[in-house]
C-alpha cells in the first residue's frame, strides 16, 4: 500500500490553522480591552473612508477605517494601546470625526489596505495627491485682487465646522499661494496663534493668523497627505504630495521641524511655469548673452552657475538645456527633485536613502553614452571630482555650485580637491547670479537719483565706460524709477523676479592665475580685464534702465566698491 503525502495540501491546512489561530488570539485581545472584534474578510469595504488616511500611514499605523456615514466612521486597529494608533484616533477626532474602534487582525487588515489600489481619488490619491478644481482655481485668480482677499476667505473658513475647515482651509492656502506664484508656504506656530506667510518673488509676506487648533488640524493634514508620521514631532521629517491643475502636476515638497510653541512646516511649490523661461529672459546682457550661447554650443566643457539658495540657479541650467536640446544628443539629468520634465531627455532623482546619490548618478550617465549632462548640484569632492572628468572625456557638463560670486567658483572646487592644472580645462564658464525684483510697471514712479546715490553710479559708468554695456550710458541719466504699490503689485511695488549676473571665462589669464593659489579677489581682478559686468555693475544698470531699484539691489548684494581691484582701462 502507497500513501501519497500531498505538500501543497498540507501547507493550505497549515496556513488555515495559523490564521485561525490569530484570528482567536485577536477575539481574546477583543475581550481583554472591551473591543469588538471583526473579521474584514466577511465585511465590505467603504471605499470613501480609506481615503481619510494614506496607505502608508494605514499600514505603519496598523489600522484601517472600512466604514463611514457623515462624520461617523468604524475603524479597524491591530493594538487599541499603540501610540501611533492613539495618533491616529486623536487625529481624526479633532478633525471632527466620531470613531468607533473594532480589533482586527494583520491578515484581516490586509484585506482593507489592497483596496488602496483600487481606489479613484476624487480628492486625495495614493502619491499624496491634492486636487483642486480647475473651476476653482480660476475663481480665486480672478478674483484675487490682494493679498486680503486670500485673508479674508481663510477667516471665512475659520468660522466653518471642523469636519469642513482643514479641507477648506488648505484648499485655500495653497490655491492662494498658486495663483500669487509663491515659492513656498510658511506655516509657524506661535505662543497664542500660528501664523501663515507667502514667499513672493523671494520676501516673505504675512497673509493670515489662526488659532492653535485650527493649526494642529491642518497640520495633521498636510502630514497625511505628504506621508509624514503624526507621532513625530520632535525630530524634523520631509515628504511630498502633488497638486493637479488641469493637466499640470504641481510638486509641494513639505519639511518640518520642532519648535518652542509646535512645529513649523514649509511647503516649498515646484511649479512647473515658474522655470519655464528661456535664455532670452533671464536678464542677461546683450553681450553676457552672447558668450554664454557660444560656451554652450560647444561640444564638451563644465558650464557652473553660483549663488545662494534661491538665486535662480536651476532656472537658468533649465534655460541652457531647452537650448541646446536636439534629436542628435543624448541628454542625461541627475536633480534633486526633478522640477520640470523636458521631452527628449533622460531625467533621473536623486534617492540618497537608496544610495542614488549625485555622485552615483553621474557615474552611472557617464555608462549611458550621453552628449550632455547637467548635475543639480556639486556638495562633495567625490561628484566634483567626477564631474570635472566628465568634462574633460568629451561631455558637455552643466551643474551649479554655492559660491557668493564667480571667482569663488574655482577656488571651491581646488578646496575640494581639484587638481588646478585639470580644472581650468575642464571649466569653461563660470556665472554667478542673485533674483532681484522687478519694479511693477502700473504704478512706479520716476524721481531724480537720491543724492547718495550719486557716487555709487558715477563710478559704475566710469568702470563700463569700455564695455558694451556703457554705450547707452554716454549721457548719465538723472531719473530712475522707484517702486509705488498697487493691487496689481500686492502693495509691494514690484512684481517678478529678474536675474543680475556675472561671467567668468576660462582664458590663459584665469588658467595662469588658478594655478598659483589664488584668492577670489586675485581671480575677480584678472577676470575684468574679459570686459563683463559684475554683478554689482549688471545691478546698478538694471537701476538705471528702471527695471529694479537701489534699495531692491542693496537687499540681494554688496554695493560697496571692491577697492583691492585695480580699475585697470579696457582696450
Amino acid at each position: 500500500m502507497t500513501i501519497h503525502f500531498d505538500e501543497d495540501k498540507q501547507n493550505t491546512r497549515m496556513k488555515k490553522l495559523l490564521l485561525d489561530e490569530e484570528e482567536a488570539a485577536m477575539q481574546m485581545l477583543a475581550e481583554k480591552y472591551s473591543v469588538t472584534y471583526i473579521d474584514l474578510t466577511t465585511v465590505s469595504i467603504n471605499s470613501d473612508g480609506l481615503k481619510l488616511i494614506e496607505e502608508k500611514t494605514a499600514r505603519e499605523s496598523l489600522v484601517a477605517i472600512f466604514d463611514i456615514v457623515g462624520t461617523k466612521i468604524s475603524i479597524a486597529v491591530h493594538s487599541p494601546e499603540s501610540n501611533d494608533t492613539k495618533d491616529v484616533l486623536d487625529t481624526l477626532e479633532r478633525s471632527g470625526y466620531k470613531a468607533t474602534v473594532f480589533i482586527a487582525s494583520i491578515h484581516s487588515l490586509e484585506k482593507a489596505w489592497e483596496r488602496y489600489k483600487d481606489i479613484n481619488f476624487a480628492t486625495e490619491t495614493e502619491a499624496g495627491s491634492l486636487d483642486i478644481s480647475n473651476e476653482e482655481i480660476e475663481s480665486l485668480v480672478q478674483r484675487t485682487k490682494n493679498l486680503e482677499d486670500i485673508s479674508k476667505w481663510i477667516a471665512e473658513a475659520l468660522e466653518m465646522k471642523k469636519t469642513h475647515r482643514v479641507s477648506k482651509m488648505l484648499s485655500i492656502v495653497m490655491a492662494g499661494a498658486l495663483s500669487t506664484k509663491s515659492s513656498d508656504v510658511h506655516i509657524e506656530a506661535g505662543e497664542l496663534k500660528a501664523r501663515l506667510r507667502y514667499r513672493i518673488d523671494g520676501v516673505l509676506t504675512t497673509v493670515s493668523e489662526f488659532d492653535k487648533e485650527t493649526y494642529e488640524l491642518t497640520l495633521s493634514r498636510i502630514k497625511l497627505l505628504s506621508g509624514l508620521k503624526l507621532n513625530i514631532k520632535e525630530n524634523a521629517q520631509d515628504g511630498r504630495f502633488t497638486v493637479k491643475i488641469k493637466n499640470t502636476d504641481i510638486e509641494i515638497r513639505t519639511s518640518t521641524i520642532p519648535g518652542s510653541y509646535g512645529e513649523s512646516v514649509v511647503m516649498r511649490i515646484l511649479n512647473p511655469e515658474s522655470i519655464m523661461v528661456t535664455m532670452d529672459k533671464l536678464g542677461m546682457s546683450k553681450r553676457f548673452l552672447e558668450a554664454v550661447r557660444k560656451e554652450i554650443a560647444r561640444p564638451n566643457g563644465l558650464i557652473l552657475t553660483t549663488g545662494p539658495t534661491g538665486s535662480g540657479k536651476t532656472t537658468t541650467l533649465y534655460a541652457f538645456l531647452r537650448e541646446v536640446s536636439n534629436p542628435e544628443y543624448k541628454i542625461i539629468t541627475i536633480e534633486d527633485p526633478v522640477e520640470y520634465h523636458l521631452p527628449g531627455i533622460v531625467q533621473t532623482q536623486v534617492e540618497e536613502s537608496k544610495g542614488y546619490t549625485f555622485e552615483a548618478g553621474l557615474k552611472s550617465a557617464m555608462r549611458q553614452d550621453p552628449d550632455i549632462i547637467m548635475v543639480g548640484e556639486i556638495r562633495d569632492a567625490e561628484t566634483a571630482i567626477t564631474a570635472i572628468n566628465a568634462a574633460l572625456t568629451g561631455h558637455l557638463v552643466f551643474s551649479t555650485l554655492h559660491t557668493n560670486n564667480a571667482a569663488g567658483t574655482f577656488t571651491r572646487l581646488i578646496d575640494l580637491g581639484a587638481d588646478p592644472k585639470t580644472l581650468t580645462s575642464a571649466i569653461h564658464a563660470a556665472i554667478a547670479q542673485r533674483l532681484v525684483r522687478v519694479i511693477c510697471d502700473k504704478c512706479r514712479k520716476k524721481v531724480p537719483i537720491p543724492t547718495e546715490r550719486v557716487a555709487l553710479v558715477d563710478d559704475v559708468l566710469e568702470s563700463i565706460k569700455n564695455m558694451e554695456e556703457g554705450k547707452e550710458f554716454i549721457e548719465k541719466p538723472t531719473e530712475i524709477y522707484i517702486p509705488v504699490g498697487c493691487e496689481a503689485c500686492n502693495n509691494t511695488g514690484y512684481f517678478d523676479r529678474i536675474g543680475i549676473h556675472e561671467l567668468i571665462l576660462t582664458d590663459a589669464s584665469i588658467e595662469k592665475i588658478v594655478r598659483e593659489n589664488p584668492s577670489e579677489r586675485e581671480i575677480k581682478a584678472v577676470a575684468k580685464k574679459q570686459g563683463f559686468m559684475d554683478m554689482r555693475q549688471d545691478g546698478v544698470v538694471k537701476v538705471l534702465q528702471g527695471i529694479t531699484s537701489f534699495d531692491e539691489l542693496e537687499r540681494v548684494i554688496d554695493l560697496a566698491k571692491d577697492d583691492f581691484i585695480e580699475e585697470t582701462p579696457l582696450v
